[in-house]
């Protein structure tokens, strides 16, 4: 719940500091916001690094995203943060950024949504991957909306990440736990592979959540997160056709450019 407005910018202050001494934002890149009441959102205004950013750079918009007080310009992806205000009255922070590994993950096409780690699994669930949309766009924010309801992350296809929570540390805290996870799965690929947990070892993470005090809008769901038991055997045997076989040959060199 917001407290006083003079807080809440330092609080955005901090928290921008920190995402670009981390190397999640470079240059001008990133947004944050803080819902001050049902009327008006706290932004970052666009073109200013983030890491360097003052209290009283911060501007003040309206609940539809437009500027109504301060210097600076409004930034283009205000519709994100508008978007998930509006779908979750329970949040009043928005954090959105491009930290590397998650980020790459978001650029090769892949969701983080294997059960793997128990901090995860019990603080998110799992981190959808948003279809991409043009920045700035109402793109951006249709590829997000089937994931806003149910889940704290999102990875945007192509972009970059978001994540929200009660307050700004909150939202900034959730950002810091995708970027490990997205760290530690990639090691993993490195060492052969992560190792999925069971389903009923997944379901006894979703239900300690209770114990933990941890509130989240989702439940474990069929691949959401994976289990052990959905993952495909790697000694299954594909069979293909000769004809098949060369076919798919002479699609990868034609994508290479080789043909």
């Amino acid at each position: 719940m917001p407290c006083c407005e003079q807080q809440l910018r330092e609080d955005i202050v901090g928290a921008g500091r920190m995402m670009y001494e981390r190397g999640w934002i470079a240059a001008n890149d990133g947004n944050l916001t803080v819902r001050l009441d049902t009327e008006r959102i706290l932004a970052t205004p666009a073109g200013v690094c983030k890491g360097r950013m003052r209290p009283e750079d911060l501007i003040v918009c309206d609940a539809d995203g437009n500027k109504i007080a301060g210097a600076g310009q409004g930034t283009t992806e205000m519709a994100m943060h508008v978007a998930i205000y509006a779908a979750r009255p329970d949040i009043y922070s928005v954090v959105h950024a491009h930290p590397p590994i998650s980020t790459g993950f978001a650029v090769a096409g892949r969701a983080l949504n294997l059960g793997l780690m128990p901090e995860l699994i019990v603080s998110m669930g799992s981190v959808p991957l948003a279809d991409y949309g043009l920045p700035g766009t109402p793109a951006l924010v249709d590829g997000m909306l089937p994931y806003i309801p149910k889940f704290n992350a999102i990875l945007l296809a192509n972009h970059g990440a978001v994540c929200y929570g009660e307050n700004v540390a909150q939202a900034y805290a959730r950002m810091e736990t995708l970027e490990h996870l997205a760290r530690i799965v990639l090691v993993a690929e490195m060492l052969g592979g992560p190792r999925v947990l069971p389903r009923v070892e997944i379901e006894k993470l979703f239900e300690a959540r209770a114990r933990y005090g941890v509130k989240v809008p989702n439940h474990f769901e069929p691949g959401s997160p994976m289990a052990a038991e959905d993952m495909p055997d790697p000694n299954e045997k594909l069979e293909v056709t000769r004809q098949q076989l060369f076919a798919m040959i002479d699609e990868a060199l034609r994508v290479r450019g080789v043909v």
